[in-house]
């Protein structure tokens, strides 16, 4: 293991965790990053260039691996920015922009600027936009092409691609196999949960919907298909992504009463008359309690109870 320093401008190694790999970019060029903590550049005179220092690695078309820095960042549950795996420190502004590129991918510099400063007059919306571009761009480089329409780079991990691409594929293969891992990601996928400004508003409605019709795809899907256990549990799945939406609750009493479980369906049923009158102040739909062989009137839990019996 080398125990020299590489200095700004000539190929170097990176040591991550402590161990050492070669850095080249796979094609002639250069590339500049700034060091995040945990990755250190180790080369050929007697500097280590540690964290928050920039550091430009010379490309050579000899080797194959890729010096590109390997950002990831997370929109669902938490907003996080990664490098190599390390938690990268960002800016409120720079936050902002990136959560824009990620939900809404490329967009004109004047439309960005509009939406994540609304309140501004637009030359400030327009110096705001161009003060956050620089800041990433020299800070964290990697993450923007910096072009109009501006745009994530192609090779930034975005964790929200992956739901995308997976209700793309539900959308267009109905009857696809899926796995429970992916049922688990449709249901657990929130969006940037505890942001409300209306962009990011419209966008994890939007989510939510496109999310739900998944799942009640699958569930259906396996339905049709006799598969009752993995139905049922993409059924549950909508349901806890929305309690009151009744699709989701009627997908899940049809799963019980496929595996001959009326006592659980009935339940079911009660447990979302219950919260559907709390939370709004209606009662399921008719067709509900006809699936179920009720009458509407057995909004009555006595009556529930009684058919049980019979």
């Amino acid at each position: 293991m080398p125990g020299e320093a590489s200095p700004v401008g000539v190929t170097g190694e990176l040591l991550e965790g402590g161990a050492v790999t070669r850095a080249h970019a796979s094609v002639v060029g250069v590339t500049a990053l700034t060091i995040p903590p945990g990755l250190a550049i180790l080369g050929g005179s007697t500097r280590l260039f540690g964290a928050g220092q920039l550091c430009i690695l010379r490309g050579s078309s000899t080797m194959g691996f890729s010096a590109t820095p390997g950002w990831d960042l997370r929109v669902l549950g938490y907003w996080q920015l990664r490098f190599n795996g390390v938690p990268v420190e960002v800016g409120a502004r720079q936050q902002r922009l990136l959560a824009a590129l990620a939900l809404l991918h490329a967009q004109p510099r004047h439309v960005l600027a509009a939406l994540l400063w609304p309140d501004s007059p637009e030359h400030q919306s327009a110096g705001n936009l161009r003060a956050s571009v620089f800041r990433i761009s020299h800070e964290l480089p990697g993450l923007l092409s910096a072009t109009d329409p501006l745009q994530m780079d192609t090779v930034v991990r975005v964790d929200l691609r992956e739901v995308r691409a997976l209700i793309t594929e539900i959308t267009l293969n109905a009857t696809r196999s899926v796995s429970p891992d992916s049922i688990d990601l449709l249901q657990e996928a929130n969006l940037l949960p505890g942001w409300y400004e209306e962009w990011v508003i419209n966008q994890q409605d939007h989510l939510l919907n496109q999310r739900l019709d998944a799942l009640e795809t699958v569930a259906r899907s396996y339905l049709a298909a006799g598969s009752f256990g993995r139905a049922l549990s993409a059924a549950r799945a909508a349901a806890v992504v929305d309690p009151l939406r009744e699709s989701a609750q009627h997908l899940l009493v049809r799963c019980h009463l496929a595996e001959d479980n009326y006592a659980s369906a009935v339940l079911v049923y009660r447990s979302y008359r219950t919260h559907l009158r709390r939370e709004l102040g209606i009662a399921p739909s008719a067709r509900f309690a006809q699936l179920l062989g009720l009458e509407t009137a057995t909004s009555d839990s006595r009556l529930l109870v009684r058919s049980l019996k019979n």
